[in-house]
């Protein structure tokens, strides 16, 4: 039970350096001001280890803002999602004791749906959100377009948190914590494995500069990014360049996100939707072996994270598709709860079990569920050709 124990007290360590970095100046968003007096249209959002509590669960078309405290144990995010999984808006490194505000534009009326996500994994805790009232000026904007650029919003918002959860990451190692370091690796990289869909597009080689793993090395090329590091921490520990190569992935991630908050970077929907399809093939054959976190066995979050990315992009475009194709729509759903279902087994202590004590089969079930989910998204992309 080594690993049961080594989650419990990375669950913790996880809270307390992001707490960390949090009350640093400039490196986290600040927590909203309460005079204990909400506004009008606030929504306060009680999210705990085992529940999700909103103030009210309905709300007039228009904008929303939801006021989410974190009052539980583990560091936790919120989302506000559209029909077909389509995220509207997203917030996440909520820290235990702090809070944090979302502001979203639900401009139909119609069901949507909040959730919880406490250790940030699975489909996290939902409800349904109602809202009503008339539908806002209609947007006559093509509809590729728009799940671009809301796509783009889930790409930010994932970056954004990125730069902070590696600055926390970065700290214990520079520091000396070792073990601290160890037990936010997950955490830190599954911001970045949720936005692997355009990971291969993006430009000035960053995708190698931060997700390089040694078996990929080029002769001659310098090994930086997060798997040098996690090797460090767990195989060799600390090398004379440890902390240079923790310095540099701190100015990668922060290129990252300067990249994708360019107001000229946009990522077609056809571009993600297949990068999604590329990166569930590469769970399915390749990181089910276990050759991704070869040192930490963290696999499962990036599994996660894939999943969470993967179904975000393809939520992203999900009106085209009950438009064209309604069925597809259904069992899109299907193959994602499937896959959820399977790596939901093997939740333990707010996180994952490590992944050198999942068994052959069940390997090779998750698998066959991710290589059915990718058939399906596969299927998606000949309904995404535009006319």
């Amino acid at each position: 039970m080594a690993h049961a124990a080594q989650n419990t007290k990375a669950a913790l360590t996880v809270a307390t350096l992001l707490m960390g970095i949090a009350g640093l100046s400039g490196c986290a968003p600040k927590p909203s001001v309460d005079d204990g007096k909400p506004a009008r249209d606030e929504i306060r959002v009680s999210a705990s280890d085992d529940f999700c509590q909103l103030s009210r669960t309905r709300a007039d078309t228009g904008t929303s803002t939801f006021v989410i405290t974190n009052t539980g144990t583990r560091v936790t995010e919120f989302y506000v999602y559209g029909a077909g999984d389509r995220v509207l808006g997203t917030v996440g490194d909520i820290s235990p004791g702090l809070q944090r505000k979302l502001t979203v534009q639900l401009p139909d009326p119609g069901n949507y749906y909040t959730s919880c996500k406490p250790g940030m994994i699975g489909d996290g805790i939902r409800s349904t959100f109602v809202v009503s009232g008339k539908p806002a000026t209609r947007n006559t904007q093509d509809p590729f377009t728009q799940a671009a650029e809301i796509y783009k919003k889930y790409v930010t918002a994932q970056t954004t948190e990125l730069v902070t959860a590696t600055e926390a990451f970065v700290g214990a190692i520079k520091k000396g914590d070792v073990e601290g370091a160890e037990a936010v690796f997950a955490t830190a990289r599954t911001f970045y494995e949720r936005i692997a869909p355009i990971a291969e597009s993006l430009p000035h080689d960053l995708d190698r500069r931060i997700n390089l793993r040694e078996a990929d090395l080029r002769p001659g090329e310098k090994w930086t990014g997060f798997h040098r590091l996690e090797k460090d921490l767990w195989v060799t520990k600390p090398q004379p360049d440890t902390n240079a190569v923790a310095d540099q992935l701190i100015v990668d991630v922060k290129d990252l996100d300067s990249t994708v908050n360019d107001p000229e970077w946009l990522s077609p929907a056809t571009v993600f939707t297949a990068g999604a399809r590329r990166v569930l093939g590469n769970v399915a054959t390749n990181m089910i072996t276990g050759q991704e976190d070869l040192y930490s066995h963290t696999d499962l979050w990036d599994f996660q994270a894939n999943l969470d990315g993967s179904r975000t992009a393809t939520g992203s475009v999900r009106p085209i598709i009950a438009e064209r194709h309604p069925e597809l729509g259904r069992q899109l759903d299907a193959a994602f709860a499937t896959a959820q279902g399977l790596l939901d087994r093997h939740h333990w202590n707010g996180g994952f079990v490590y992944y050198d004590s999942v068994t052959e089969p069940e390997r090779q079930e998750l698998a066959h569920a991710v290589q059915t989910l990718d058939q399906v998204v596969g299927d998606m992309q000949g309904v995404l050709t535009p006319p």
